[in-house]
Parts: C-alpha cells; structure tokens; sequence
C-alpha cells in the first residue's frame, strides 16, 4: 500500500517497506529494499544508508546456509559498509574487512573487494596511518584496474590518489586522476556509487598535483573542480571546496579574499543542512583555515577559534588525524599573534616533528616548516635562529618527487628570511629577489602577496 499509494516515494520510503517485509518472512525482497533504501540514501543521509546496508547484511545472514544467492547477498552490503567506512567514522580494519575479503577471494568477486580496499585506503588516511594507506593505495589501484571497468576506476581512484596526495607522492596523483578524468569523459556523476562527483574530485587532485610540481594547467582544473563540484552532493561539494583551499591557501598557491571566504561558507551552511560529519569536518577546517590567512585582524581571531574547535573535535573522535597537525599549526600561529608566541612556538614545534616522523613532510610539512621557520625568526633568540636554520635544511634534505616546485619556493622565501635575521643583506636579496620572480612566474596568488611587501 505504501508503494502503490505514493509510486514516486518508493525509494524514500523504501527502508520502511522493507522492514515490513522483513517481518512477514520476505527476505529476499526486505533485502532488495534495504539495499534500494541505501542507494538512494547514500548521496542524502549517509548515517540512514549505513542502517539500510547494516539490516541488509543481518537479513542476508539469516538466510538458509544451502540459499544459491546467499553469498552475493553477504558480500554486498558489507561491501559498501567497507566502502564509507571513513565517511561514518566505522572501524572496519581487521575482522569485518578480512571477513569480506574471505567472501569475495571464494566467489572470485573482485570488484566487490576493490571497493572494500578503496574505504580502507581513506580510513587509513583518516587514522594518520600513511606509509599504510599508501601501499595499500598501490595495491588498491593494482585490483581496480585488474578488473578492467572503466565505471568501477572512475568511480574508486579517488582514494589511491589522496593516499598518494597525503604521502606527496604527486607523480602518481597526477597519473591516476588524470586517467580518472579520460575515463569519466565529462560525466560528473559516472562512479557515483561512494563520492557523488568523482570526476570534480579528480580535476581538484589534478590541479594540486601540477601546482606542486610547477606544472601548467592547475587553475584551470582548480575551477573545472569547484564548477562541478556546486551541482554535485554536499560531500563532493565539500571534499572540493577544502581541497581546493585548505591546501591552497597554505601552500600559497591561493590568496584570500572575501568571496573565497563566502564560498567556503556556502560550503559549510550545505554540510550544516546535510548531517554528514565528514563533510562538517571538511568545512570547518577550511573555513578556519582560510580565516586565519585573512588580511583583517577579526577574522584571523574568529579563525583561531574554529581552527582550535576542530582540533579537539578531531582528537577526540581519533578521525581526520591526517590533518590534524596543520590545524594544530595555524591554530597555534593565530595564538602567537596574539602575543602568545612562547606557549604556541612548541605546539609548532610538535606537530612539525610529528609531520616528519610520519613522512607527510612534503605534503603537510611544508608549509607547517615554514610557520615555524617564521615563528622562530620573529622571537630572534639566537638558539631560535639556529632551530630555523636546521628545520630548513631538514626540508630540503627530504627525498621528494623530482622537480617539487612547491618547495623549492618555500625554501627561497625561508632562506630570504634566514638570511635577513643573519645579516647577510646580499644573500637576503639575491633569495628575495628569486622568490619574488618564481612566484610571479608561476603564478601563486599567495606567494605573490606574500613577496611583494618584502623590503
């Protein structure tokens, strides 16, 4: 009566459907409702499509062991319950995904794994476990493309590529968005099954991949990303939004300015109204990133404050660790400008040593060594100017893809300031000068304004 009193509500009201179903005795068709009810959820209200894929996967256990359908019917919704795993902040390493993965080596359903894989590669992400997710990003990728459809690539890479985004292996983020983007052949939504947009996401990893490694063409996929991204869903919308900025602006490819602030808003009011944590997460440290880079004093103070709010939010829910130190860092940075300089250099300090251990130096780390670079120069001790001096030369010994544009600015600008609070004038303007003509050159916004007012 539900279906045939309101036909085009079925999908909305599928869960109860199936749940009336499932309690006349129906399993198979209880089943195929959840697994409807979670479809259409998973784009909308992600907690809702987890309960759906849960039930289905109670309901596919129930079923008769000598049931023909039984195991597809297992592997499915555990499946995609792997696959969001790091959007629903479910722990899935360990039991649930090798229980999957014993399911899918027996029906030789590759597919299915390769999607499991993709959520576990982000969930490591998540967890600040990098050298982990990106081996098993390599393997990831090596299965998705063994299973040879173009949809389920397009659709997956999405994590491979940030694992190796996060590690700053940018050689292979550029390979594989780019083949994700011939493959979509600008179709927004085709592999939409995790990530409503996948093509935008990979225009957005594309762009960071060649700006970081000096190569032409980066703003033009930075807006081809956000242009698809505000027609996609909240998460695509935010994952781009903050890609596009929480690393821009940092590494001083991008500038800020009141209507990147006002998009960024945008971004938040829509992860607000979505329920998705994952996307709140996103927005807020993006907004408060770019805050803390504003040009008026209220707003660096405003930014501080949802920057050190995201930061306990983060730490204590043990999610987006991955991200963490650098908003440790600029929380910090916006509490030394306040005058609290002595207490916020060793939160800096910490989170820049935990960045290198952790091998997200050239990722993260550079621009965290250069907040503290500048922290240090500014208090002037001469143990300060000696700290500065080896945080710099620890960057630049850091093995790195070959031609890491976006550090060898970096290490111009610091050497400039190196060498001003040494009191080598020539040194200090043969690095100014270098620095002012790359940035220029290259055409980072944030390098630019950062250069130009140096004496």
């Amino acid at each position: 009566m539900i279906e045939a009193r309101s036909p085009a509500s079925a999908d909305e009201n599928a869960a109860l459907i199936a749940e009336h179903l499932e309690a006349a005795g129906d399993l198979h068709a209880a089943y195929g409702w959840q697994m409807r009810a979670a479809a259409w959820a998973t784009n909308r209200d992600i907690a809702a499509a987890r309960l759906s894929w849960e039930r289905a996967r109670n309901i596919a256990d129930a079923l008769p062991t000598d049931d023909p359908s039984r195991a597809a019917m297992r592997i499915t919704p555990r499946t995609m319950l792997c696959g969001i795993a790091f959007r629903v902040q479910l722990n899935v390493a360990g039991a649930p995904f090798n229980e999957l993965r014993q399911l899918c080596t027996a029906t030789g359903d590759k597919a299915s794994l390769a999607i499991a894989m993709a959520g576990l590669v982000m969930d490591h992400v998540y967890r600040d476990r990098p050298r982990e997710a990106s081996q098993l990003a390599s393997d990831a990728m090596a299965l998705i493309e063994s299973v040879g459809d173009p949809t389920l690539t397009v659709g997956l890479s999405f994590a491979p590529t940030y694992a190796k985004v996060e590690s700053a292996e940018w050689s292979h983020a550029l390979q594989w968005s780019e083949r994700v983007i011939d493959l979509a052949d600008g179709d927004p939504a085709k592999g939409n099954f995790l990530f409503g947009s996948p093509l935008a996401i990979a225009h957005t990893n594309r762009a960071m991949a060649r700006y970081c490694l000096g190569r032409p063409g980066w703003r033009d996929d930075l807006n081809r990303g956000l242009a698809l991204a505000r027609s996609a869903d909240s998460l695509s919308f935010a994952a781009v939004v903050g890609w596009v900025y929480f690393a821009g602006i940092p590494f001083g490819v991008l500038a800020v300015d009141d209507p990147t602030v006002r998009e960024i808003e945008h971004a938040l009011r829509i992860a607000e109204r979505s329920g998705d944590d994952l996307a709140l997460a996103l927005a807020r440290m993006t907004l408060g990133t770019a805050l803390v880079h504003h040009p008026m004093a209220a707003q660096r103070d405003r930014g501080q404050k949802i920057l050190a709010d995201v930061g306990e939010v983060f730490r204590r829910r043990g999610h987006n660790l991955s991200e963490l130190p650098i908003v440790d860092v600029y929380s910090a940075r916006a509490r030394a400008r306040c005058g609290d300089r002595d207490d916020a250099i060793p939160l800096i300090r910490a989170a820049v040593d935990h960045l290198f251990r952790h091998e997200h130096l050239l990722a993260w780390g550079v621009p965290a060594t250069g907040v503290l670079v500048e922290m240090l120069l500014d208090r002037g001790t001469e143990g300060d100017v000696a700290e500065a001096q080896a945080a710099i030369e620890r960057l630049a010994a850091a093995p790195a893809d070959e031609g890491l544009v976006i550090r060898e600015i970096w290490l111009l600008r610091l050497r400039a300031l190196l060498a001003r609070a040494q009191g080598d004038e020539a040194g200090y303007r043969d690095y100014r000068d270098r620095y002012r003509d790359m940035a220029r050159t290259l055409g980072y916004e944030g390098h630019i304004a950062w250069a130009e007012p140096m004496p």
